[in-house]
């Protein structure tokens, strides 16, 4: 990898970090400079401005971050099954820290999606590979699975219900609360078996 791909990925990986933490507005360029060791010309050198710098860790930090992370569980030969274990470790395995602070990406999206067109039509981008990937994985199987099922459905009900967990104890700082949500929503996929 070139020094400028280097330095450019370094920039994308402590911006993603930094939105993590303080969200894309209090985000601060000097605090990711300062973190990066670059000039404010490199910076811009790669990302014109804060915009197009936010719209790059969205797209090449955030979502395939997201995607990989759901993957597994779904590709798996029984994605019931493994949807629910991918849910259980979220609950068990979470820091109460990382649960606290919410998903990087669910954060991005609830801050930016009502004030950024850009923002939002990649976030609408993301959920509709989410989702396509949820309810591909659900059809390959849906000879086990109840016959009144709509895949894209109940592909964005387990997102959404997922993101609600997220939301909710982040908001009341609440760990038990996400587990009781994640709970219910593991039964709710076991539900979706035949008989």
């Amino acid at each position: 990898m070139r020094d400028a791909e280097q330095t450019r990925q370094k920039i994308l990986e402590i911006s993603a970090d930094e939105i993590h933490k303080h969200g894309f507005t209090a985000t601060s360029l000097s605090a990711i400079l300062q973190r990066c060791k670059v000039s404010k010309g490199a910076l811009y050198h790669h990302f014109p401005n804060k915009m197009e710098l936010g719209y790059a860790v969205f797209e090449e930090i955030y979502t395939p971050m997201f995607l990989a992370l759901w993957q597994p569980a779904v590709e798996v030969d029984d994605p019931i099954a493994g949807l629910s274990e991918f849910f259980k470790l979220m609950s068990t395995e979470s820091s109460c820290e990382e649960v606290v602070c919410g998903c990087p990406l669910n954060n991005l999206c609830q801050e930016m999606s009502a004030i950024d067109e850009g923002f939002r039509l990649r976030i609408l981008n993301m959920q509709q590979q989410l989702n396509q990937l949820i309810a591909i994985n659900l059809q390959r199987v849906s000879a086990q699975l109840r016959p009144d099922i709509d895949f894209s459905q109940v592909a964005y009900f387990i997102v959404a219900s997922f993101h609600g967990s997220s939301s909710l104890s982040k908001s009341s700082q609440n760990k038990e609360l996400f587990s009781k949500v994640i709970n219910e929503l593991c039964q709710y996929i076991a539900n979706l078996r035949n008989g």
